[in-house]
């Protein structure tokens, strides 16, 4: 929290910045649209679970791994018109219910934090809620910045869930992992207490220097695509540009 909030105050001189989403631009009718994000602490946080059932006013089975908790989000999503392309299965639903429900409250920084361990194969289990995780994804202007958790060290468990995703993996979910026998190995040579996270550098700098194209701020400009280049390819035929080969 305090890398994002101190970097934004300390380059834009506040903890409030305007930003163009659709680009500086007015659009047919004349309109430039601007945002403004407040990176003020403290940053509003959201258990995933528990603000789903508080926004949509239901309670959510207690076994979120059972074929009655994905029978329940599946009638769920269909009552509130949530689509979600097979395979339904349990992390896919509650994802599109946190995307269409939860996500779009996230302008401000907001962490969506708690995610059920079904969605969550790698991250360490809450010690001291049943079923979810201790992990937490950074969302700002509607998108995730971060995703962090405490690394799941425990190689049983590790495989168990290994196992689940292989077989949503079968049934078609791309997304889904594949059982990755090395790393379970490696676990069982042992890992102490370890948190990750991942930043997404290139959509904060975005935000900061007031542009939609990521290309602007892609670190390394010599794979960045020729934009110029791409246009001219497209708009001229193929005749035209043997006549330039030739020239």
């Amino acid at each position: 929290r305090r890398c994002v909030q101190e970097t934004d105050a300390e380059y834009m001189g506040s903890y409030k910045i305007k930003y163009h989403p659709n680009g500086k631009e007015p659009d047919e009718k004349g309109v430039v649209k601007e945002i403004e994000i407040d990176f003020k602490p403290p940053f509003r946080r959201m258990p995933l679970i528990e603000s789903l059932e508080a926004k949509l006013k239901v309670k959510f089975p207690t076994d979120l791994e059972s074929e009655a908790t994905r029978v329940f989000l599946e009638k769920l999503c269909a009552e509130l018109k949530v689509e979600c392309p097979p395979p339904k299965t349990t992390p896919r639903l509650i994802d599109k219910l946190c995307g269409e429900f939860l996500e779009v409250e996230c302008l401000n920084p907001t962490f969506i934090m708690e995610h059920p361990q079904i969605m969550s194969p790698l991250a360490k289990y809450h010690r001291s809620k049943p079923g979810l995780t201790e992990r937490f994804e950074l969302f700002v202007n509607y998108k995730e910045i971060i995703n962090a958790y405490t690394e799941l060290n425990d190689p049983k468990k590790q495989y168990e869930c290994f196992l689940s995703e292989a077989k949503a993996k079968d049934a078609g979910d791309e997304e889904a992992q594949a059982i990755d026998e090395n790393f379970i190995t490696a676990l069982q040579y042992g890992l102490p207490p370890t948190g990750g996270w991942g930043f997404g550098i290139d959509r904060f700098t975005m935000l900061l220097s007031d542009t939609i194209n990521i290309q602007e701020v892609i670190l390394f400009p010599t794979m960045k695509p020729d934009v110029a280049q791409i246009r001219f390819r497209n708009k001229t035929s193929h005749s035209q540009l043997l006549s330039l080969i030739h020239i």
